[in-house]
């Protein structure tokens, strides 16, 4: 069954319908949603603050064709307002922080990585994700984002530009 019919379905109500399109995306959500908060516990709440949110909200979504680009929106949104309520708590003991990582993950590219994506704002860090992550192109981007295509350009630019930078930096580079 295609997206689009699935989508229609579940704006009528259809519950099997909108949990076997979220559960289509639900591993995209918690990765963008894990690159923002750099926690699993913070990424799976917002997983299923996504998952409340947009069934809630399925019957505003006006094209069918966007669900993901729409889910992905709502994963963004929830990912920066839980960044700034945690920018509200104070740490007491930083050095017990643990980073927690499959086994099949290359440590210490998954942190260089990591750090490179710190060093972004979070418009360039959103138009990253979702340029190489979930494949949009500027066009969607913009969109999405509600920015001009102009914007979405010169922010992929001057991100991947940062990127490039911080990354001889590091001396990872050949």
């Amino acid at each position: 069954m295609t997206i689009r019919r699935l989508v229609i379905k579940a704006q009528k109500g259809n519950d099997k319908a909108f949990l076997k399109l979220f559960q289509q995306y639900e591993e995209d959500i918690y990765r963008t949603a894990y690159v923002y908060v750099k926690n699993k516990d913070d990424a799976l709440d917002i997983v299923q603050e996504v998952a409340y949110q947009s069934f809630k909200k399925i019957d505003t979504l006006q094209k069918p064709e966007y669900f993901k680009t729409w889910l992905m929106k709502i994963a963004i949104n929830c990912a920066i307002n839980v960044i700034k309520k945690n920018q509200k708590v104070i740490q007491l003991k930083p050095e017990f922080e643990v980073l927690i990582t499959s086994e099949e993950e290359d440590l210490s590219l998954s942190l260089s990585l990591q750090e490179l994506m710190n060093t972004l704002q979070e418009e360039e860090k959103s138009v990253i994700l979702l340029k190489f992550y979930h494949d949009h192109t500027l066009k969607e981007i913009s969109e999405l984002l509600q920015i001009p295509l102009g914007t979405a350009k010169s922010t992929l630019y001057r991100a991947l530009n940062k990127l490039r930078k911080n990354f001889k930096e590091v001396g990872n580079y050949e």
